[in-house]
């Protein structure tokens, strides 16, 4: 979008005619910029002098020093990994990178993990497990716009990325798209097909239809030979998933599998494309393997037309995973273990690499620490609201609550930052030079329009002031974002994710530069594994992988399934967008979607209050009766706080390898909202 100030106050927002949203921008971003003179924006460093005191006014001396000081203190008394960090996905790369190097080198902890390993993180897994490397979409978005069928699987996109879908109207006009949801969503109106798998069950749908291609006669033999490792492995288990069986787990009927095995493989362009509904389970990283092993099946993956993908969640949700606010990892997606790596990096750090620290918890185990006698005391949090967004909400806030220091930076007073005992306030989007990295792997570079408001600093800057407080030298974290770019290039050079040869100066020029982009001369990457995948001899890797149950199915005390996503109107934890009037208009509070003939059992009608009760808490919300959702399950959406908060329900178990908690399914129970006590 551009943006330009009127003369006599407030922003013309007009969308540009650019690849990914073709000159459409949803509704969300035609009122982005109410967001930047929000009545209650944050424009004063804000401190409290004792627990139970309210936040005060303070200069950012006053509360710099505050920080470093307490820092020092709970460093000095329980050790350097007592105080952690929390980042987000929708920081820059600039900040995302500055962060990692400021908690490994100025505070020098292992903990530190962000908002992030809650959207894309088993995707990464899955997408790392199979090709060797992990970028959304190996290939551009425009590429969709040529495809002949499309799967897409737990991605809502007519609703969270409304510009996306012009991109999947040939698929649509030629009776080709397939979508996956437990819910009649926006999209699956959209779709030839509708698959509504029971939530968790999305791996057997898999295999279902893996089995179906291969009974069909639609395997491709010589892609898979000549390109791939495993299948025989892979198949052991899908040989047994008969589209049948899959029906008996899923309640997808056999003949709607085979109808979509047969379109995906008729198809001359095809692509299978992943998001959150299949990804935020205890097994996400499985269940992607999945989709992924159906993509490799039918020889998608690195094919000209075709291919797999998954639809990042968050602004910068592709950089933001790339350069080191990861426990895991480095910048330019190195693994933090990799003592290559971590020679290579320390040294552009100028650090010895024996000081550099391992891997920290990843996020929920992190914030599950949080005031414990082995866990942080301290916690800095950069652009994430995780009193909302976090699963186990409300035992989250209990967490954080019982830390010595909270430190929140954010732009409005959000229900994390009205918990800290030091708000910083900081710049937004447009008051800011800075780069994101779109799903396709586009480096974007965007430019400042407005002046920040007095009183408020980048996040840059404050990372710099905290650093120098805390004994290092002020050149080492620069707050101007071309310089801190250009260290990320150096930092970022010879890894999977190469940012050497990209510069704020040819993105300014116009060049259309996707990473990995290794040289000055180099023209980027659009499009991977067109001449091998990133893994030994080039082959992409099934993974032999089999369904499992979810972890809390629904039983006599809780008997429905409960799932959580998006509004068209919101967008993540609500801070922002429950800030603009026209977006609260369209939706002010949160709803359970649920199937006519389930409120009806439960004495419940459409527009009645209702409690969504699970064993770790409730919501307290308005009816909202649909008849395109399963009859055994619930949708709330997460965007609201306090008693409408979807995530005090939500279930925290993990996947055992991406760290990803399974929001996407949790046993509840429905009753009126006066039929049982809070």
């Amino acid at each position: 979008m551009t943006l330009t100030p009127r003369p006599g106050g407030g922003v013309l927002v007009e969308p540009r005619d650019f690849p990914v949203n073709a000159g459409g921008l949803c509704r969300k971003g035609w009122t982005a910029a109410e967001l930047l003179d929000a009545p209650d924006r944050l424009r004063t460093p804000l401190v409290r002098d004792r627990r139970d005191a309210p936040l005060r006014p303070a200069t950012w001396d006053e509360a710099l020093d505050l920080v470093a000081a307490r820092v020092r203190r709970v460093q000095e008394e329980h050790g350097r990994d007592a105080v952690a960090v929390f980042g987000g996905g929708g920081l820059t790369n600039e900040k995302a990178y500055l962060l990692g190097k400021f908690a490994r080198v100025a505070l020098r902890t292992s903990q530190i993990d962000y908002n992030g390993r809650f959207c894309m993180s088993s995707a990464a897994a899955a997408g790392l497990r199979a090709f060797g490397l992990d970028r959304g979409l190996p290939f551009p978005v425009t590429d969709l716009a040529g495809a002949d069928a499309i799967l897409l699987a737990g991605a809502n996109v007519a609703e969270t990325m409304p510009p996306l879908v012009r991109h999947l109207r040939r698929a649509r006009d030629r009776g080709g798209l397939i979508v996956v949801d437990p819910r009649r969503t926006a999209t699956a109106d959209l779709a030839a097909l509708h698959l509504a798998p029971r939530p968790g069950t999305d791996l057997a749908l898999a295999l279902g239809l893996l089995h179906a291609v291969v009974a069909g006669g639609h395997l491709r033999r010589g892609y898979v030979g000549a390109r791939t490792e495993g299948f025989a492995a892979a198949w052991r288990i899908a040989a047994r998933w008969r589209p049948q069986e899959a029906e008996r787990v899923t309640g997808v009927p056999a003949a709607d599998q085979r109808a979509a095995a047969g379109l995906l493989a008729g198809a001359g362009r095809a692509y299978v494309l992943t998001g959150r509904g299949t990804e935020q389970h205890a097994g996400g990283v499985d269940m992607v393997s999945a989709w992924i092993n159906l993509a490799l099946a039918l020889g998608l993956p690195g094919r000209p037309g075709s291919g797999y993908g998954c639809l990042t969640g968050q602004g910068n949700g592709q950089g933001g995973r790339e350069h080191g606010q990861k426990a895991d990892q480095l910048p330019g997606y190195r693994r933090i273990d990799d003592q290559d790596a971590r020679r290579h990096v320390a040294a552009v750090w100028g650090v010895p690499a024996e000081e550099l620290p391992g891997a920290g918890r990843s996020a929920y185990e992190l914030l599950d620490a949080l005031g414990t006698a082995s866990g942080p005391r301290a916690l800095l949090v950069f652009g994430s609201n995780p009193v909302v967004s976090a699963p186990h909400a409300g035992h989250v806030a209990d967490r954080l609550d019982a830390l010595d220091l909270l430190v929140v930076c954010d732009v409005v007073p959000s229900e994390t930052a009205l918990r800290a005992d030091v708000v910083l306030p900081v710049t937004q989007w447009a008051e800011e030079d800075g780069t994101m990295t779109n799903l396709e792997g586009r480096v974007l570079l965007r430019r400042r329009a407005l002046a920040a408001p007095p009183g408020v600093r980048s996040d840059l800057s404050v990372l710099r002031g905290l650093a120098v407080r805390l004994g290092q030298d002020a050149a080492a974290f620069p707050d101007d974002p071309e310089e801190v770019f250009a260290e990320l290039g150096r930092a970022s050079s010879g890894g999977p994710a190469d940012y050497a040869g990209i510069a704020h100066d040819r993105l300014r020029d116009g060049e259309a530069l996707h990473w990995p982009c290794p040289g000055a001369r180099h023209p980027g990457t659009p499009r991977l594994f067109l001449d091998g995948f990133a893994r030994p001899g080039g082959r992409a890797r099934f993974a032999p992988v089999d369904h499992r149950d979810v972890t809390e199915p629904p039983d006599a005390d809780y008997p429905l399934y409960a799932t959580t996503g998006r509004v068209l109107a919101h967008y993540q934890s609500g801070a922002q967008t429950r800030r603009v009037p026209e977006l609260v208009r369209a939706a002010s509070g949160a709803h359970v979607e649920v199937h006519p003939d389930t409120a009806r059992r439960a004495g419940l009608a459409d527009g009645d209050r209702a409690r969504v009760v699970s064993r770790r808490g409730a919501v307290e919300v308005l009816v909202r009766c649909v008849p395109g959702i399963r009859p055994d399950t619930v949708f709330v959406p997460f965007h609201f706080p306090g008693a409408e908060r979807a995530n005090l329900m939500s279930d925290p178990a993990l996947d055992p390898v991406s760290g990803m908690p399974a929001f996407k399914s949790c046993a509840v129970r429905l009753t009126p909202a006066n039929g049982e006590p809070a």
